[in-house]
């Protein structure tokens, strides 16, 4: 009883008009986050890659990270 899911699926046409009013309209988006501590620091390099120090009692917790400039 299985079922091709490809019936189901519709080819979307992307134009270089709708990506270019898209891109305008997304440039930034609201967050809203709930924890115990924020800190805000700047990313630095660190070889091919990017890097932020957080407190070592952070160790061990989840965080989030967002890119807010």
């Amino acid at each position: 009883m299985e079922r091709d899911m490809s019936e189901d699926r519709i080819p979307v046409e992307e134009t270089p008009e709708s990506e270019t009013s898209a891109e305008a309209i997304h440039k930034s988006v609201r967050f809203e986050v709930f924890g115990e501590e924020m800190l805000e620091k700047r990313v630095r390099l660190s070889g091919n890659s990017g890097r932020i120090y957080l407190p070592p009692d952070w160790v061990g917790h989840r965080v989030k990270v967002i890119r807010i400039d």
